[in-house]
Parts: C-alpha cells; structure tokens; sequence
C-alpha cells in the first residue's frame, strides 16, 4: 500500500485515535483482518463476524507488529476507532485506489468462473506491468478493499473480481476502485433463492458495465443472451467474446484431450493463434477467451495471448485441481463452491477426464436455490444419478431431494442398459450365434452363470478370471457365513471378504491366494482387467462365444453427515485406476474430503 501515517488514515475514516496511538506513526501495509497474516508496518482491521470477534486479537496483532488496529470500540494498545470497520476499510481502499492515476483497473463477474478467468487475465497483464489481483476469491465487501489496498505507486493493473449477493453489490465496490474494463462472463443460478431470478441476477452484474467510464470497454460474453444485452447498459465500447461467428474474439476448432484440457484456435480482428490449455474441463475455453479479450483491448499481440493461455495452470485452490495419487487413482478437488451450472459443467469434465475408468463423485445438496431448490437439487441428483457413476456419495443435510434424483436417474440407466444387453441377445439368437452356457455348466472359453447361490462366474481359470469352485481358488460365502452376494467372493480360505478387498489384476487371480484391494461394495463385480465384469454397467469383454452378458450393475448411492464421512466411505470404495469427483457448495466444506482421500496433505 501507498504508506499512510495513523493521523491521515484516521481522517480518511473518520475515526479517533486511542491507546496513545502516535499520529506520526506509519502503516507500510498490509491492511489485514486476520491477526496470523499481521507483519510489522501492518494495520490489523478487527471485523467482528458471526463467530469470531477480530477485537479479542487486537493485542495478539499489536505484538506481531501491528502499527494500530483499526476498530469499533478501544483495544488494548493502539487504535483508530470507528463506527462500522468494514465501511472504513472501504474508504480507506477508495482514498489509495484514488491516489494511484497510473493504475488500469479490471473488474471481472459472473454466476461462475470469475476466479479462473481473474487468474488468467491477471497473468496477461502481468506482461505489461506490475499487477495486483486477488488470492483466491477475496472478491466482497472485505476481500475487494483488502486488494485494493495492496496496490502501491509501482503497481500498474489492478484485476479485480467483484461478487454480487444483491442488488447494489457490484455497484458499491466499483466505487472503490473505478474500473476501466469490465468483464462479464455469464448470468447462471449461482444464489438464486437471493435474487429471485436470472433477470435480478443479470442486473446485478450489469452494475459493473455501468460504472464504466465512456472511454472504457465492456468485455461481453456473446453467447449468453442476458449477458449479451448488457452491451445497451453502458457507454464504453464493447467488445464480444464467445463461440459464434458473431464474437469478434472467439473460439474455433475447440477439441478435448483425455485429460479434459480443451485446445482451439483463437481467432481475432488482427490474427489468430493456436491455444492449449493446461487447465482442465472444456468450460475453461469460456474464460480464457474472456482474459484474451481484455488482452487483446490492452494492445497484447495475439501470439503473446495464445502463449500465455496455453501455460497457465490452475492457481486458485480447489477449483478443478486434478491429482494423480500413486495408486493411479485420479482426484478431481472441484470443492469450492458450487452451482447448477458449475455442477453440470464438472460432470462434463469428469466425464472425460475419467472415460474408460470406475468413476465416484461426493456432491452436496445445492444453497441460496430459493423455492427453486428442491426442483434444482433433484436436477441435481438426475444428473449425478445418469452419468455413469459406480457410486454417489451425497454429503450433508438437505439431501432428499439429491438423493431421489440420482436413485430414479440410476434406476432408469439401469434399465436401459439392459434392455440392450437383453436386445443384443435377442438379435444374437436370431442370428444363431451360440450362446452363453446354462448355470453350473463349465464354459471355458467364456462367462456362464448366474448361479442362484453364487452370482456370475468368470472365464475359465487359464483365461483370466477363476469360477467359484473351491479348488479354483474363489467361491462365495458359504451359507453359515451370510447371504451371499453376486460378484466374486473371498479366497476358499478367507471366509467373508474384508471391507477394500478388490478383483482379481489382469491374467486373473492366484488360486488360493487373496486379492489386493477389492470390490468396494461387498463383492460387485470389478474389472475389465481381464475381461470381467466391473462395477457400475456392462462392458466389453462379455462372452467371447456370444450370448447374453452379465446383468447391468446399479450404481450404489449413499448419504452420509459429512466431509469426513464421505472421506470414510471413498476408502472403502476406491482401487487402483479410480477416478474421483468431489464438488459441493462452499459451506459443506468438501475439499476435506479430498485432503483425506489424497492422503491427508495440506490442501
């Protein structure tokens, strides 16, 4: 921050000095609400939050080196007391963003991907000149001062991401510090139950084009009709990013790696340039070509912009961070916030991310929905529900109407993929392909089975998969042991399989030896290391000899109280060569259940 003696800031907020504050004292910065990130030279703000009072830390703050605390009522030690701190910490942010004439100023908004594309643009400016811009999504009341004042006389773009949880928000924060360029990325569903609507939503974001100057630019996405429609709310120029033909800054040829990572061609008034983006899901493409529109309006060359996009990597914390553990088990921490449009947006990435793999994701009932919730969440659940998983794990409260979603959505995957499979050997019949032996019938070149008792056999033992006979190695529980339960079962010798035991590795198991890991839901199918069945549907590798494969798995769907639950659950659930997605609104705090998953780490 531009240095301030106590003195100035008190006249900047209107406040009194107290503890025998020295008026000539001077705040280097920086201005902070947490005592733990306090240096010396800083000015500790005590907020007083719902759970947290900041004035009970204000002597902790004054011995880490604090010049004052700024506060509503006398502290132990130096003071500038005010009326309301988060007002002053504004005027304090207005007063320093005016005092800066060289700084170019970049709001960014949007229902979803502002701090992606706040990350990207902030690496372009980055070429230009020193830039500030938020940690994460310091993007409110707080954060958005916090930012400002972190700014100094070198600093020359400020890229600021600004959030709305109502009408006016925007508005007030485009006070602090005036934008030049404004982006807005989408009008979606995120805190709906607030707004009421899309059409409130879109008038909030609107707010920030209309605070720009006549010598400014709206940065509009084309391809969102209420975005689109903000271009008559201001008087800056505007330019169009997007898909379509009519966006002068635009996308072409957009293709998605195994991984999820989108390239194209970006294409723009005065050339084009190829991009591959190291971020993941192809609803990045959307932000990265918003950052390249405000590039290319600041004058960067086009190949500057492609090379830029094309080496970033996620910077935000658990915003579609994708983690390979050492077992091959792919985490996809997505857990910061959520909202339908994210969701679906996740789902489509982890789709492909996780193609030709067993797939689980944790999820959490969507907040701030209104009276659309319930509908929304049960959309929700039809989503997760439908998408192929071998398992849901739906985490926390409010979870009905998710988990009736995703059971009904399972159910009717379930049934059309075996009317398929049933199709498929209807038409196989017809055609006098030989089909599948009876059950108990040894077949050794391919499935046979279900047995009544034991469920579906595997190959012949020299093909892969061992049947359940005894002196093969694998069987079923026996009847003193419990019900038994379709798939492979325990070593003839183990008796009820442990909870994480897994399916034979390709060439099958060893006779009489027991498994490493296993099927995670009490003897479901796994594979196709070898041909065999694997949870969640059928696959290729049916029997070789024709006929009618095994049944169709259903996707097993479970609701627990938490992060640390789901966490629990996962463990008993995920193998080797797994892929999972966690994603759930902010409160529930998921990105816990991806810690412990990925083994506990610091996330």
């Amino acid at each position: 921050m531009i240095p301030l003696p106590l003195a100035r800031i008190a006249e900047i907020t209107s406040g009194a000095l107290t503890g025998m504050a020295d008026p000539r004292a001077v705040v280097r910065g920086p201005v902070v609400i947490d005592s733990r990130a306090v240096e010396p030279g800083s000015l500790f703000v005590a907020i007083k939050g719902a759970r947290v009072d900041g004035h009970d830390y204000a002597a902790q703050a004054i011995r880490a080196g604090a010049v004052a605390v700024l506060a509503t009522r006398p502290v132990e030690g130096p003071a500038v007391i005010v009326p309301d701190a988060a007002a002053a910490l504004a005027e304090l942010a207005t007063a320093q963003a005016a005092a800066l004439p060289k700084v170019t100023v970049i709001g960014v908004t949007g229902s979803a991907g502002k701090t992606s594309t706040k990350d990207l643009l902030a690496r372009l400016t980055a070429r230009v000149g020193p830039t500030i811009a938020p940690v994460g999504s310091f993007n409110n009341e707080l954060g958005h001062p916090l930012t400002v004042l972190r700014a100094d006389l070198g600093t020359r773009f400020m890229v600021l991401e600004l959030a709305a949880r109502n009408i006016g928000h925007i508005k007030d924060l485009t006070r602090i510090a005036p934008p030049e360029i404004g982006v807005v990325l989408n009008v979606g569903t995120a805190h709906l139950g607030v707004f009421g609507g899309k059409e409130a939503i879109a008038k909030a974001k609107g707010e920030l084009v209309e605070a720009l100057p006549r010598t400014g630019v709206a940065v509009l996405n084309a391809d969102d009709p209420l975005v689109r429609a903000m271009a008559s709310r201001t008087d800056a120029r505007v330019t169009f990013f997007g898909r379509g033909e009519s966006a002068s800054i635009r996308a072409e040829g957009v293709t998605v790696d195994a991984r999820g990572r989108a390239s194209f061609t970006l294409r723009t008034p005065s050339g084009s340039a190829p991009v591959s983006l190291q971020l993941f899901g192809e609803h990045a493409v959307e932000n990265a070509l918003a950052a390249a529109a405000a590039g290319y309006e600041l004058g960067l060359p086009v190949a500057t912009i492609a090379a830029e996009l094309s080496q970033a990597t996620p910077l935000s914390r658990w915003r579609m961070e994708v983690t390979d553990r050492a077992d091959g088990v792919t985490v996809v921490n997505d857990a910061y916030n959520a909202n339908p449009d994210s969701m679906r947006a996740a789902f489509a990435a982890f789709e492909v991310l996780g193609r030709g793999r067993r797939r689980f994701a944790v999820i959490a009932a969507l907040r701030e929905l209104g009276e659309e919730g319930p509908v929304l969440n049960a959309e929700l659940g039809r989503l997760a529900g439908g998408s192929g998983l071998a398992g849901l794990i739906v985490a926390g409260p409010d979870a009905g109407p998710v988990l009736e979603g995703a059971s009904s959505a399972a159910a009717e995957a379930q049934a059309a993929a075996q009317a398929a499979l049933d199709a498929q050997a209807a038409a196989q019949a017809a055609a006098g392909v030989p089909q599948a032996p009876v059950p108990h019938q040894e077949a050794p070149q391919g499935w046979h089975g279900p047995s009544p008792d034991q469920g579906w056999h595997g190959p012949a033992q020299d093909q892969g998969w061992h049947g359940p006979a005894q002196d093969q190695g694998w069987h079923g529980p026996s009847p003193e042991q419990g019900a038994p339960q379709p798939g492979w079962q325990a070593p003839d010798a183990g008796g009820v399989p442990p909870q994480g035991w897994q399916a034979p590795p390709a060439g099958g198991p060893v006779p009489g030896q027991p498994p490493v890991g296993g099927p995670p839901m009490g003897g479901v199918p796994a594979g196709p290391h070898a041909g065999g069945p694997h949870l969640g549907g059928p696959v290729a590798g049916a029997p070789p000899g024709g006929g009618a494969a095994y049944p169709a798995q259903a996707m097993r769907i479970v609701h627990v109280p938490d992060a640390e639950a789901a966490a629990a659950e996962l463990a008993g659930w995920l193998r080797p060569g797994d892929a999972v997605l966690v994603k759930g609104p902010r409160a529930m705090g998921l990105e816990r259940t991806a810690e412990l998953v990925l083994g506990g780490a610091a996330q």
